[in-house]
């Protein structure tokens, strides 16, 4: 099934896992969009620097540690994602709160690791 995914905090580095999870996305047929600091494209995908209002966002995965989250939690609720996936390092109870108060499934878990065992 394909859910338009939004990268949170996507990187030009293709060390990065950002960048990693934006080219296995795009190799799974999954639509991709993306946000970061800096404009670019990553296999395809341009990399905004706004919060643009991405129209039919199912899962929004996160690589932004917690305290830099907070600068997107409005925009998040307002896209109204199916899920939020925490991949590691980006955990945070503030948002989770936030996310289940609005009835929004969000998850601990890494988007490569769902991706390459097919749990995406």
């Amino acid at each position: 099934m394909k859910k338009k995914t939004l990268v949170l905090g996507a990187s030009l580095n293709p060390a990065r896992y950002s960048n990693l999870a934006i080219n296995r996305l795009v190799k799974h047929g999954q639509p991709t969009v993306a946000i970061g600091l800096r404009k670019g494209s990553v296999d395809g995908v341009d990399i905004e620097t706004e919060k643009l209002p991405f129209e039919g966002v199912d899962t929004i995965t996160l690589y932004l540690n917690a305290k830099r989250q907070k600068e997107y939690y409005d925009y998040i609720l307002s896209l109204k994602p199916e899920r939020v996936i925490f991949n590691p390092g980006t955990e945070n109870p503030e948002l989770y709160d936030l996310l289940r108060n609005n009835g929004i499934h969000f998850e601990n878990a890494c988007t490569l690791v769902m991706l390459s065992s097919q749990q995406y």
